[in-house]
């Protein structure tokens, strides 16, 4: 917007403002459009939102958000905290152009011990008498016992091969604990102690369990005091081969816990947030202290950080990058901890504001303590996470930098006629197969100057011959952009078609001359522009950096250096390609050859009786291998049906 444009909003939207009254609330703006620009809060909403309206904004950029807001819609709560509560469950559902956006990040793992207890009064299972761990994602339900979240896989797997070590606990699953009639290879390397075959006693095992239990929780001297007195009673009754065994379990957990620098209890569950910002980018650093162990860190990249950021009003402007950092922080912890547990301390960077903290208190069930001037080791924690913040955020930025470079390479190789970049939008597609068995196609998008993998999607291919890749791709091109034609049609044309109905600037194609033509058939019975599609052929030899891009539109092919830039952006995509093709197709093979989820389509099979026979056989491809007899010796199963999982399963 220049500097000479009078913003013209209408009497209506004007009077609404007017009209707001002097309460906490939630504010959001929309444009003529109907898409959302922004979600606010405020404890007086008629000051707050007024203040859009009345400052003179004309040429900034949060006057350019102003002048394209067409419509208000606001929500009045009781407190400030509700306001901030809906605020953050808004922007994470919603997604606002202007607001600073987190990726909704569900798949923390957790460690899982197993339930003990039995049903219906029949008492537990063999296999449910011994807890079981295991690496754990997704929703914690209260049969079992979690522990975490953790912040990678490896942390978790770290912490399973501790309690291996220690305790000795199993992590086979319940169907393979149920079949086994000999100790296996972790029985034999000491880490299990053998309970699918009788090796321990169910009381024993508990113990072990409840000193796992204990150790993650942080209580690790309790569990060693223990041990030693254990160790010393079997010394005393000349027990010294089990008195042996205690005294090399206390030494191996006495070195974890050495290497691990388990903390004082005040600090057995801590968060430390670390933030940085640069270059027009933000890094939050996430380490957590659970039962007393540091388990690593996470880092979490802002999207929309620029134009979320022009909305500070002048008046609340402060230092640019001390502000932006408060604001970055503040809707981290927002957005964040909506979903995953609040531990009782926060070590941060920055003080922030006590409305934020209340809420936090309210949805944990307890008082949350935040630190922003740590000592000692919390200290030490924070200088470890404000330091990995910067390294996470250092590669960032040189990876943008470099894919930026590629972007524009790209873009000038083929003479792409774009005036930004971010907006270059290209889709790629591949035919995966194993000699015609399971053909699968992908489609997988680049855009914004890295690849989008919420947008990619797979095709099953169906209804030609087994390894004809040329019908493979007319069909998915023609399943992908048939729609795209018809909508351009609608619209008079591409120039005036909405959005979804664009063309990607870019149409690659995983292969030579003939999967070209075959791209450009398509286009020519839908309409398209066929100078859009380009193919990449591999090399002589078939070598990686040798391609050459093969075109529909009559250009010769063009052969890239190795070290281009460009070329290594096409290869990068079209390798995204071919794995993303390559793991469905092996997935959808999988379930033909393995039967899949055939055996709940087959009538008169539920979930239990499905249960049964997959515990009984120990998976789909047992249940395929056994006779009508077998099949009949499970529970529910009668001859009759059994004859028909036997005819469907072969």
């Amino acid at each position: 917007m220049s500097d000479d444009v009078v913003v013209v909003h209408s009497p209506e939207l004007l009077a609404q403002v007017a009209a707001l009254p002097a309460l906490p609330g939630v504010y959001r703006y929309f444009d003529t459009q109907g898409a959302l620009l922004y979600v606010g809060k405020a404890l007086h909403l008629k000051r707050r939102v007024s203040s859009y309206f009345q400052k003179n904004l004309d040429g900034t950029r949060i006057g350019h958000m102003v002048g394209k807001i067409a419509r208000l819609e606001t929500t009045v709560v009781r407190s400030e905290a509700e306001a901030l509560l809906l605020e953050n469950n808004l922007i994470k559902t919603l997604q606002p152009r202007y607001n600073i956006l987190f990726r909704d990040d569900k798949s923390y793992p957790y460690l899982q011990l197993t339930g003990v207890a039995g049903k219906d009064g029949q008492g537990p299972a063999p296999w449910q008498q011994f807890a079981r761990l295991a690496y754990y994602r997704g929703a914690v339900n209260h049969k079992h016992r979690y522990f975490g979240p953790y912040p990678s896989a490896w942390a978790v797997k770290e912490t399973i091969e501790l309690l291996q070590k220690v305790f000795r606990l199993r992590t086979c699953e319940d169907t393979v604990f149920n079949h086994r009639s000999r100790p296996c290879l972790l029985f034999q390397i000491r880490r299990c102690s053998g309970p699918c075959v009788g090796k321990i006693s169910p009381e024993d095992y508990a113990q072990e369990v409840a000193h796992a239990q204990a150790l993650l929780r942080g209580e690790a001297d309790t569990v060693l005091a223990q041990l030693q007195q254990r160790m010393m009673a079997h010394a005393e009754r000349l027990e010294f081969e089990l008195a042996a065994e205690l005294r090399n379990q206390i030494a191996a957990l006495s070195q974890v816990l050495q290497q691990q620098s388990v903390s004082t209890a005040d600090d057995r569950d801590v968060d430390i947030l670390a933030v940085r910002v640069q270059g027009g980018r933000a890094c939050v650093n996430l380490a957590m202290v659970r039962g007393g162990r540091h388990l690593g860190d996470r880092a979490y990249f802002p999207a929309q950080l620029q134009e979320a950021t022009a909305l500070v009003l002048p008046e609340e402007e402060q230092a640019q990058d001390a502000g932006i950092a408060s604001q970055v922080l503040h809707a981290f912890m927002a957005q964040h901890y909506l979903g995953v547990p609040v531990p009782p301390v926060l070590v941060l960077p920055l003080p922030v504001a006590a409305p934020l903290l209340q809420l936090l208190s309210e949805q944990s069930g307890q008082r949350i303590h935040a630190v922003h001037q740590p000592r000692a080791l919390r200290r030490t924690w924070l200088e470890m996470a404000q330091h990995n913040a910067e390294l996470q955020l250092a590669r960032l930025l040189a990876e943008e930098g470099s894919q930026q470079a590629r972007t524009s390479a790209l873009a000038q190789v083929l003479d792409l006629p774009l005036d930004d970049m971010a907006q270059l939008r290209i889709e790629c597609f591949d035919i995966s197969h194993t000699a015609g068995e399971a053909t699968q196609a992908s489609c997988v998008v680049f855009q914004g100057h890295q690849m989008q993998p919420a947008q990619y999607r797979r095709y099953k291919i169906e209804g030609i011959t087994g390894g004809d890749d040329y019908a493979a791709m007319h069909q998915v091109l023609l399943r992908r952009y048939s729609k795209v034609a018809e909508a351009q049609r609608e619209a008079g044309g591409a120039d005036t078609a909405p959005a979804q109905a664009r063309l990607p600037d870019l149409v690659l194609v995983d292969g030579g001359q003939g999967q070209v033509k075959v791209a450009q058939a398509v286009f020519e019975a839908l309409g398209l522009d066929v100078s859009r599609i380009v193919g990449v052929e591999k090399g002589e030899g078939r070598k990686v950096g040798l391609e050459e891009l093969v075109f529909a539109d009559g250009r010769p092919k063009l052969a890239l250096a190795a070290d281009s830039a460009a070329l290594m952006l096409v290869a990068q995509i079209r390798d995204e390609a071919h794995r993303f093709a390559i793991t469905g197709m092996r997935a959808a093979r999988a379930k033909v050859r393995t039967g899949g989820s055939r055996l709940e389509d087959i009538a008169g099979i539920g979930p239990k009786k499905r249960a049964r026979l997959l515990q009984r056989f120990g998976g789909v491809r047992g249940v395929a291998a056994a006779s009508v007899q077998d099949l009949a010796t499970v529970e529910g199963i009668s001859p009759a049906l059994a004859e028909t999982i036997y005819q469907a399963l072969r």
